[in-house]
């Protein structure tokens, strides 16, 4: 009687240790998943530290501060990612201020055509790149106009319209719309409220559709292949490299990029964490 007593425990202890595997089984997926997503970029920041006695940046020979010093000493990495970020500065400035507007006629105001304008501006975003990258090219073909600089930048607006008009949309579908009539009764005319209302707030839905816009712009490799025509962007210019030999610099380069995007979010969620406080405190 006293062992079969002590027996019965037993299982109680094998099914709580399975209540805390199925609990912690979500957990366990997703630092694993973070881990796949994360290696790839740790790799290039490690390298970007590496001294190849090569061409080849691609094993550990040595730790140096010589790339990060010298980022700008191959010929042609400097010019490829100026133009790279004038691109993304004035594609993701015009497909903003495109995106916000079209966002605000879609969510506020009822037009004919508005259905078959939604579906359009999903198109971009469900089409591979390597179709709208091609039809762009024919486009421009049948134009006569060269490709170059002014076809990346039409190319680029084209695809981030969609993003921004998505993100902005999204914000203003939960808008109140009393906040606005309660200023309008306060005699504030339609552009003031716009202005010091509706603007404030949908602000971080404005910053983050840009911020996605010149990401994407800056990253964009197979839709600039087909328009660039002579110029050579960043993407173009890693792409051209790795076929002889990345130098660790292209490392460098997408190291600082990694950061200021952690950089930007970071200063993205501060001050929102901010303004949040300061609206629980003055309610």
């Amino acid at each position: 009687m006293s062992v079969a007593a002590e027996s019965v425990p037993a299982p109680r202890r094998r099914s709580s240790v399975w209540a805390f595997v199925r609990e912690q089984a979500l957990t366990a997926y997703a630092i694993l998943a973070f881990i796949y997503l994360l290696a790839p970029i740790a790799v290039v920041i490690l390298f970007s530290f590496n001294d190849p006695k090569g061409r080849f940046n691609y094993v550990w020979q040595g730790f140096t501060l010589d790339n990060w010093r010298n980022w700008d000493a191959v010929p042609g990495l400097r010019d490829a990612l100026v133009l790279s970020l004038e691109i993304a500065a004035l594609s993701s400035l015009i497909a903003t201020a495109l995106g916000t507007m079209i966002a605000l006629a879609l969510v506020r105001y009822g037009f004919r055509g508005r259905g078959p304008t939604n579906f359009l501006i999903f198109l971009p975003m469900s089409t591979p790149e390597i179709v709208l990258g091609a039809s762009l090219l024919v486009l421009f073909l049948n134009m006569h106009l060269a490709t170059g600089f002014k076809t990346i930048l039409i190319a680029h607006i084209m695809f981030s319209i969609s993003y921004v008009v998505v993100t902005v949309k999204a914000r203003l579908v939960g808008f109140d719309r009393h906040l606005e009539e309660a200023a309008a009764d306060l005699g504030a005319n339609e552009w003031t409220t716009f202005r010091k209302v509706t603007l404030p707030l949908i602000a971080p839905a404005i910053l983050a559709g840009a911020l996605l816009a010149f990401a994407l712009s800056v990253d964009d490799f197979v839709i600039t292949y087909f328009n660039a025509g002579s110029e050579v962007t960043f993407p173009l210019y890693v792409w051209g490299a790795a076929r002889v030999g990345a130098p660790p610099q292209v490392n460098v380069i997408g190291t600082a990029i990694f950061v200021l995007a952690l950089a930007a979010m970071a200063i993205n969620i501060i001050v929102q964490t901010r303004r949040g406080r300061q609206e629980k405190g003055a309610a």
